[in-house]
């Protein structure tokens, strides 16, 4: 429920409402900012998806392994290309490691309780 909460968050208060505008100023920084607005709302859909795919409880692993490509490379993009805008690149990082570290500790229970 709380790794859901972060990614609908994030993508409905953060992105497709404008919530912190800094998210809109980085996607601008990296795809161009003619398009930042647009594309940031785009991007905080796809977040409200996935978050309603950790919600939903199905294919956990795979789920698990889509969140980590998503945030390895939208951390990777921020810290290249936008990293003056990012509050603390270091801290960004931690701070997902702990999230993907509870997205995996979840996913492999949920696989593990369904095999035995």
């Amino acid at each position: 429920m709380i790794i859901s909460g972060v990614w609908i968050f994030h993508g409905l208060w953060s992105k497709v409402l404008g919530g912190i505008p800094r998210h809109e100023l980085i996607v601008g920084r990296i795809l161009g900012d003619e398009f930042a607005r647009p594309l940031t709302v785009l991007i905080g859909c796809g977040e409200i998806l996935l978050g309603l795919w950790v919600l939903s409880g199905r294919r956990a692993l795979a789920c698990a392994a889509f969140q980590t490509l998503s945030l390895v490379a939208m951390n990777a993009l921020e810290i290249r290309f936008a990293s003056e805008l990012l509050i603390s690149a270091p801290g960004m990082v931690a701070l997902n490691l702990l999230l993907l570290g509870t997205v995996w500790w979840l996913a492999l229970d949920k696989a593990c309780s369904r095999d035995a």
